[in-house]
């Protein structure tokens, strides 16, 4: 038995620690979001987050989760209740199919996380990992920026603002 913490829940998980967490997350736990694209960590469909980065969840192994903090959307928001993220993708109607959303999604979160103040440059080089075979590429980084902002209001009027080396607010 392995245990997962997975949107704040744990769950022991019956699985062989090589398995992949995808099969996991879709098989055992009932969270679809994530998606099988290519099996090889080289779309995106399948990523979710750990210990607060973006991972492809088809080339990571039960094995090597344990004690860690795994996110899926599933834990971005409720149906409800969307969360910032969610919403942002939703005002910008950025989803054609949905397949590759998820993992964008997910992406995305992991870099406003890290850098709330993220440039249209850092979010385009950050999804870049990601494909998205509909093109709605200008439309998810729409949703991205909305995502941002909304989660900055959240956080307060100086949310976002990062401090450089040399002492400039930027």
């Amino acid at each position: 038995m392995i245990t997962l913490t997975v949107n704040g829940r744990s769950h022991e998980v019956d699985a062989d620690p090589a398995t992949p967490l995808l099969y996991v997350l879709r098989d055992d736990l009932g969270l679809h979001a994530a998606k099988y694209g290519c099996g090889f960590g080289q779309c995106g469909a399948c990523t979710v987050m750990v210990d607060g980065r973006a991972v492809f969840s088809c080339v990571t192994p039960i094995a090597a989760l344990p004690g860690r903090q795994i996110k899926t959307v599933e834990g971005l928001g409720t149906i409800e209740d969307p969360g910032p993220m969610q919403r942002g993708f939703i005002e910008a109607q950025a989803a054609q199919c949905g397949y590759c959303i998820p993992g964008m999604m997910m992406r995305a979160q992991a870099l406003l996380e890290q850098n709330p103040a993220a440039s249209e440059q850092d979010i385009r080089d950050h999804l870049a990992l990601n494909l998205c075979r509909c093109g709605t590429h200008m439309r998810i980084l729409d949703a991205v920026k909305r995502a941002a902002a909304l989660m900055r209001s959240a956080r307060g009027p100086d949310a976002g603002t990062t401090v450089a080396t040399d002492g400039a607010a930027r």
